[in-house]
């Protein structure tokens, strides 16, 4: 049994934990920079709403794509955009997928039930443009958006979510009400009605649709027993899960697996030996 919780705020500090790690997002930038000048087919600044976030990248596969795959970033749902993280589009690309990176509005300017429907609406218009199945994948405040969109509340429609084959939630937050207790909460303004509503692991899933929470096991003990507890909770209620704790990853290391055509957490997103 993971020992109680008494810091919420040290609970989700991952930057604190891992050394340099404060040197990271400079890098993600001039990887994803260098990744879309190396002539790999990158159509960028797509619309699907009025809001100047309100946009997505696709990077295309060499010959026509075998459907949609799609990666949701994190960031707390107050920092980061879609431009940090192109590369990490490669190892869906490399296999034949068309990958759609969308950005949302943050908070405090946006609440977290609207940056749901706006990766909806943002999924949605990928999907219009990219024919066969729809594979999900979101990093930490990525995976709450990713896993929210297989809810049976979902902003998806009908047609759309018929299309979506697989869900993996990477390091995701599917339990919300611990962060009322942070200081992040003076920006994301969570109050328990939001919580509650935005919490996948107290919503009835889709039940057609495999979900793998996927977590590195080196990170901060809150972040496995979120994947954990969505999980267990969604397998009671008839949806396929699977919860995977890899190696000794950290909350930032797990996700590079992401790049490689060949890594095991690609090759789970897109159901290649399954």
């Amino acid at each position: 049994m993971l020992p109680p919780i008494k810091d919420w705020d040290d609970a989700f500090a991952n930057m604190a934990h891992v050394a340099g790690s404060d040197a990271l997002p400079g890098l993600w930038v001039d990887s994803a920079a260098a990744y879309r000048k190396s002539g790999v087919s990158v159509e960028t600044d797509i619309p699907y709403g009025d809001h100047a976030r309100e946009k997505f990248d696709i990077v295309w596969p060499d010959n026509a794509p075998k459907g949609l795959a799609v990666f949701i970033h994190g960031g707390f749902w107050m920092r980061l955009d879609k431009s940090y993280w192109t590369d990490f589009a490669e190892g869906a690309r490399a296999n034949g997928w068309a990958v759609c990176l969308p950005s949302y509005t943050l908070a405090p300017e946006a609440r977290l039930s609207h940056m749901t429907q706006q990766i909806g609406a943002a999924i949605s218009a990928a999907a219009s443009r990219v024919a066969g199945p729809i594979r999900i994948s979101g990093h930490s405040a990525g995976g709450h958006l990713a896993t929210r969109m297989m809810c049976e509340d979902t902003p998806l429609s009908p047609n759309v979510i018929a299309r979506v084959a697989h869900t993996v939630s990477i390091s995701g937050l599917h339990d919300l009400r611990p962060l009322m207790q942070t200081k992040m909460n003076d920006v994301l303004k969570l109050d328990e009605s939001e919580a509650v509503r935005e919490s996948a692991c107290l919503l009835r899933p889709q039940s057609n649709i495999p979900l793998t929470c996927w977590v590195g096991g080196g990170e901060r003990p809150e972040f496995v027993r979120q994947s954990q507890i969505l999980a267990m909770i969604w397998d009671g209620l008839d949806c396929q899960t699977t919860c995977q704790i890899e190696g000794q990853h950290n909350h930032f290391t797990v996700i590079e697996g992401l790049r490689d055509p060949d890594s095991r957490i690609t090759h789970s997103l897109l159901g290649i030996g399954s």
